[in-house]
């Protein structure tokens, strides 16, 4: 899948206990076979996009929960996807960190990476005044910024 350019993101962040930061973010790389030089500027312009230089050689237990799912996005972009689905992303987070976290994923999307997020924070998804799709009773709904339903499909 990550050979496609296809990420994902969780709910529960899913970082190596035993890795930094640093090493969190470089591990899908690893496993790609990209070359250490490269590997090392991809990860090291990721922990500044994601605020993280200041703790880039911390462990998951040392991290709070916003500063794992920065950790987590940066792993997710690290070998540039195409896009990135990600299921609850802020569903764990306090109001302010779910807005620093959406704001994350909207600064990459101007850079050109899609973004699918899934989430049960509607006011939260909506405030951005992107395309937003709704599930309900198994039809998907595809809704307009102001809430109005513009088509529906089973």
């Amino acid at each position: 899948i990550r050979r496609l350019r296809l990420s994902t993101i969780f709910q529960f962040f899913h970082l190596l206990p035993t890795l930094s930061v640093t090493e969190n973010i470089e591990f899908p790389l690893q496993l790609t076979d990209t070359p250490t030089q490269e590997r090392n500027q991809r990860v090291q312009r990721l922990v500044e996009s994601v605020g993280l230089t200041h703790r880039a050689d911390a462990f998951p237990d040392q991290l709070s929960g916003g500063e794992m799912q920065r950790v987590a996005i940066a792993r997710a972009l690290v070998h540039q996807p195409r896009l990135i689905l990600a299921d609850e992303p802020t569903g764990n987070l306090d109001p302010e960190l779910s807005g620093e976290i959406m704001n994350l994923f909207m600064q990459f999307n101007q850079v050109g990476v899609a973004t699918l997020i899934a989430s049960h924070d509607i006011n939260l998804i909506q405030s951005y005044h992107k395309r937003t799709l709704q599930l309900t009773a198994g039809r998907l709904r595809d809704a307009a910024v102001d809430g109005q339903v513009t088509a529906v499909s089973s």
